[in-house]
């Protein structure tokens, strides 16, 4: 189960290139992100390009608007009890996946990075995953996303985790072209010790 809330852009305002200033389920810290349909076509990305498999991509993917620099940030608060709970935790049978299709425009380098920094009960940070940006050369130098995953134990001690989402435009222009969608994090058991 994805403990993200709208982790795939398809909840609350959106579906043009217009920024929004509130986007379910995350909080803006910088910036002004927009929530674009894959319909809107001029240039941004189409159910023809390149991304997620229909069945995930939805109707909406993340872009960083028309700031230079976007970021979305939701802390999630690990289970308390279960398989994958503080016991678990702690004992080191439990792993997280985190996975994100990330992206760009063409040639540019505007992109997306995805991070996610398990904290324990202060607060402290215990571990950091980061995944991207993708490069137009990793994209084939057209407009595109990719899927970039991690995975790993999650740290004994670990009782949250903050998911950073940060578009960065490279280049001139108006548009941040940093694009991402299908954003997860994951927990599952492991039979022994991670």
């Amino acid at each position: 189960m994805n403990l993200l809330v709208n982790g795939d852009a398809e909840r609350g305002p959106g579906g043009s290139v217009e920024p929004v200033t509130v986007v379910d389920g995350w909080v803006v810290r910088e910036g002004a992100p927009a929530l674009v349909g894959y319909d809107v076509g001029n240039g941004y990305p189409t159910p023809a390009d390149p991304g997620p498999a229909p069945a995930h991509r939805g109707s909406r993917f993340f872009s960083g608007g028309n700031s230079p620099r976007t970021a979305l940030v939701q802390d999630v608060a690990l289970p308390v009890a279960g398989t994958v709970g503080r016991a678990a935790v702690d004992a080191g049978r439990v792993r997280y996946a985190v996975s994100g299709w990330l992206g760009g425009y063409a040639t540019q380098e505007d992109g997306a990075r995805l991070s996610v920094e398990f904290r324990d009960g202060r607060g402290t940070p215990v571990a950091l995953s980061v995944l991207g940006p993708v490069t137009a050369a990793e994209r084939g130098g057209r407009t595109a996303l990719v899927e970039r995953t991690a995975e790993a134990a999650v740290p004994p001690g670990a009782r949250s985790a903050r998911v950073l989402l940060v578009f960065t435009r490279a280049g001139s222009g108006v548009s941040n072209d940093g694009y991402a969608d299908a954003i997860s994090l994951t927990l599952t058991a492991s039979g022994g010790r991670a």
